[in-house]
């Protein structure tokens, strides 16, 4: 691991991954977003991680991308962020343990779209978020993918085309976030969340998360087609059949957690 970024393995199949830069706002500089790109990689071969919360250190979670990197960058520089930014974003998304981001004060930026791409997040009461890369002439053009598809397209829109921020509250109505709880609950309430998602089989969570990401983006005839032949080949799994006889018995699974 590196100095931006801090591993530590919790109780249940449960690990935390900090972004530890609250003296630049966790801004996602080129050398952070690598350093979490090659974390996560790691963090994705490991059998004993079920489940990740994304934390950042301080009272921001992430002011976006660092400007003064973008700032006065030739193209081939600025193309190299972005793509690494885009990276980080589809990895999160493609690793097998579901990522669930712990939001505390501001998101802003490429620091919303982080929370955008996890596959949960819980946000304190306090937290806002927002795109406002239109203020600086900078559109929110990667933001934007993520943010939109998680959000309806006209509240994305708003976001992206005001710059304004949302609250915690609103970002739930919208479903930028799962999960809104008072500030001093916020550590407690995503580990309790990360735990409940670490006891399932991870063979079967992590088979069904790759399956929503992937149906999400099919026609629901060819998603319909594509997810019966995913649910034959789960039923057929060890957990899955270990599942179904020990509620049948009634008893608890004992979960192989094979993938």
């Amino acid at each position: 691991m590196s100095e931006s970024i801090v591993f530590a393995q919790l109780d249940g199949g449960v690990a935390s991954v900090t972004i530890n830069r609250p003296s630049t706002r966790n801004a996602l500089s080129l050398t952070v977003m690598e350093d979490l790109i090659a974390t996560l990689t790691e963090v994705a071969g490991r059998t004993d991680v079920r489940a990740v919360i994304l934390i950042t250190a301080g009272h921001v979670f992430s002011s976006g991308h660092d400007l003064t990197e973008i700032r006065g960058a030739d193209h081939e520089t600025q193309q190299v962020t972005f793509d690494a930014c885009a990276r980080l974003m589809q990895l999160i998304q493609s690793i097998p343990q579901p990522v669930i981001a712990q939001v505390q004060g501001v998101a802003t930026a490429a620091g919303c779209q982080l929370v955008a791409s996890c596959d949960l997040a819980v946000a304190a009461e306090s937290a806002r978020f927002a795109t406002p890369g239109v203020k600086i002439g900078l559109f929110c053009s990667t933001p934007m993918v993520a943010v939109s598809r998680a959000v309806p397209a006209k509240q994305a829109m708003r976001m992206l085309l005001t710059g304004d921020f949302v609250a915690a509250s609103d970002a739930l109505n919208i479903g930028l976030v799962s999960d809104v709880v008072p500030d001093a609950d916020l550590e407690a309430a995503t580990l309790e969340l990360a735990s409940k998602v670490a006891s399932a089989s991870s063979a079967t969570v992590a088979l069904g998360k790759a399956a929503f990401y992937e149906q999400r983006e099919l026609p629901v005839v060819d998603a319909y087609a594509r997810m019966s032949q995913v649910m034959a080949e789960n039923a057929v799994a060890a957990d899955a059949q270990e599942g179904i006889d020990a509620f049948l018995t009634k008893r608890e699974p004992q979960w192989q957690h094979r993938r």
